[in-house]
């Protein structure tokens, strides 16, 4: 009895994908996310750590020293809890590695106006 094939046809292979997926900026960032997925805690215990101990003693200091207004409080902690709301509801890599990267430039970007 000859009507069960194992082999499989050639029509049913699939094509091979020629073009560049890591074509952009965004689409590298993509794929360097994806390719964390098995190291989310990680980056979500250094995102923690990093808010915790580094940017929010930053508005005490900027405040303190350089006459900063309290919207670099407001700022600071928007985006702490941003981070830490997007980590611990169970947000993909693909959300909290954004967040976690645009509240350090917005940190950074802050504090080089505050000082400068």
């Amino acid at each position: 009895m000859d009507t069960l094939k194992t082999t499989v046809p050639a029509t049913w292979v699939a094509a091979e994908h020629t073009e560049n997926e890591n074509a952009g900026l965004w689409n590298k960032f993509m794929a360097f996310a994806d390719s964390q997925a098995s190291n989310h805690t990680l980056w979500f215990f250094i995102s923690l750590m990093f808010h915790g101990v580094l940017l929010l003693a930053l508005p005490a200091v900027l405040i303190y020293y350089f006459n900063a207004s309290v919207l670099t409080l407001v700022v600071t902690l928007s985006c702490f809890f941003a981070n830490f709301i997007a980590n611990m509801c169970g947000s993909g890599i693909r959300v909290t590695l954004p967040f976690f990267f645009a509240s350090v430039i917005i940190n950074v970007t802050m504090i080089l106006f505050i000082v400068l």
